[in-house]
């Protein structure tokens, strides 16, 4: 029997559940926001494709405890395949949205700005602990821009046509904590840094100077053989054991050059494998489509160069 795909969205109130809930729909889900429990049960057993659902303290009477005891009921069903999702963000991110927004915190006593918000999130917080605690992906937004947080979705969640692995190579910096959605993680803070060369320090490892700086190091072809000849073998059974979806993260100081590089290179050479892989880069502060960045040239000038 083909279970039926079902990804429920919950976390905090202005942490991006609902631009989750988009991508979901764009992938081809069924999306419903904010249905109360039972009704969500109701439309669980009513139709076959996949569906998405954000529930949430708006939902009248929630509670949870009733919405892990629905968890654990949908989970026994075996005509779905149950993914619960935890959107969340720090205090201070959640403050300055529902300030640009002036938009009133569901749980704040009585007001939208200042304590009062701080204190309905605080509530929220400790309301959605549990259910934080039973997601399989808890995705924090502070400082994922939004092209990144659709990227890291659709390699979670994209259905079945592609091959049966879809593969994230996420770039971080180590000082910001670990990708709490990594499967796997490769420190490559023994490279060289371009993070001390000054006409380098703004650009990203995907700008083609710095990845010049970095693959010159003469440990880094040595360290590509052998971390590709690790990941390789791997693919196979990870899809042969039924993994659907796989992340790799790739870490250094600042997030910005050597993950960067390594992470689209891998993207690239799994591509040419026939694998689906996207990249996310967490904290270089820029996605795919990031304005221009500035090369240096030989002679000192600066030429505007596309980035890839």
């Amino acid at each position: 029997m083909t279970r039926r795909p079902l990804v429920l969205v919950t976390g905090l109130s202005g942490a991006g559940k609902a631009s989750v809930l988009r991508v979901l729909e764009d992938l081809g889900y069924e999306t419903v926001d904010n249905p109360p429990l039972k009704v969500l049960e109701e439309l669980v057993g009513d139709g076959e494709g996949p569906l998405a659902a954000g529930i949430d303290t708006r939902t009248r009477g929630f509670g949870a405890a009733e919405a892990l005891a629905m968890l654990v009921r949908l989970r026994a069903r075996r005509d779905v395949a149950v993914t619960l999702v935890y959107v969340t963000a720090e205090e201070g991110v959640l403050l300055r949205r529902y300030t640009e927004t002036r938009r009133r915190h569901p749980l704040a006593p009585g007001g939208s700005l200042g304590s009062r918000v701080a204190d309905g999130i605080a509530r929220e917080r400790a309301l959605l602990e549990p259910l934080r605690d039973a997601a399989e992906l808890v995705v924090d937004t502070s400082d994922l821009p939004l092209p990144e947080l659709r990227r890291l979705i659709e390699a979670r969640f994209a259905l079945e046509g592609g091959p049966g692995l879809s593969i994230l190579l996420q770039s971080f910096a180590f000082p910001k904590g670990l990708p709490r959605e990594a499967d796997l993680v490769f420190d490559l803070r023994f490279l060289r840094n371009p993070h001390y060369v000054e006409e380098l320090r703004p650009l990203t490892g995907r700008h083609p100077a710095v990845a010049a700086h970095i693959e010159a190091d003469p440990d880094f072809p040595g360290f590509w053989q052998r971390l590709t000849g690790f990941l390789d073998p791997l693919l196979p059974r990870y899809a042969a054991e039924g993994k659907k979806y796989l992340t790799v993260a790739i870490g250094c100081t600042g997030g910005r050059h050597r993950s960067v590089l390594v992470a689209e290179r891998l993207a690239d050479h799994f591509r040419g494998l026939g694998w689906r892989a996207e990249v996310a880069h967490r904290d270089a502060g820029v996605g795919r489509d990031a304005a221009p960045e500035r090369s240096v040239q030989p002679e000192g000038r600066e030429a505007l160069t596309r980035t890839p």
